[in-house]
């Protein structure tokens, strides 16, 4: 399942909930907005595969669970964030203009090693993103949609988080092989989560 396919059944993108560190979360209020029985919708949902659990809460909103946070991915594409409009100096982390460039090079870097070290393009698969760095990615990741079609997204608080989170990826789960490993899947995967992050944060390539 992907979250295009969930967005299409409520008719609206759900709204990622946690951290996604153990269970990655949505919320929806769609039965409320399209006034529509909320069981009714809930048991649509639950028919699409990789939905893990739905539960109908109290004030109407719908829970829903996913098996495999990674297929997020799939939902999410290229989009051109407005910039905002931040200094290029000083180049620390107190500086969120140079976090959010310095996450796009680093994410465009990845590509690069990628192909010098033989890590396949062919061959993702989305289940290996489980650590819980990459799911912090993901649930980021996951607040695309809604914020795309939200008359108020904003984004410079949204690059802020995606750079901040594709940081604590990119130093302590590794798109590629490190030392004398070789490529393996999950550096596939990973190198199609930095693809991602690449083509939403803003900046050069380089710093």
């Amino acid at each position: 399942m992907t979250l295009g396919e969930l967005a299409e059944v409520l008719g609206e993108p759900p709204v990622p909930e946690g951290t996604w560190e153990r269970e990655a979360g949505y919320v929806s209020a769609a039965a409320l907005r399209r006034r529509v029985p909320a069981e009714s919708l809930a048991e649509r949902v639950r028919e699409l595969p990789g939905v893990a659990g739905v539960e109908v809460q109290g004030n109407g909103f719908l829970r829903i669970v996913v098996s495999v946070p990674g297929e997020v991915l799939e939902a999410v594409e290229p989009f051109d964030v407005p910039g905002p409009e931040w200094p290029d100096f000083p180049r620390t982390w107190d500086n969120p203009g140079f976090v959010v460039r310095y996450g796009h090079a680093r994410a465009c870097a990845v590509r690069r090693w990628a192909e010098e070290l033989g890590v396949p393009r062919e061959g993702f698969r989305p289940e290996l993103l489980d650590d819980r760095y990459d799911r912090g990615v993901l649930r980021v990741l996951a607040e695309l949609p809604g914020r795309v079609v939200s008359r108020d997204p904003g984004w410079e608080t949204y690059l802020v988080r995606l750079a901040l989170a594709y940081h604590d990826a990119h130093e302590h789960a590794p798109a590629v092989p490190v030392g004398d490993a070789l490529p393996a899947p999950v550096h596939t995967a990973r190198v199609r989560l930095a693809e991602v992050v690449q083509g939403v944060l803003v900046g050069p390539e380089r710093l």
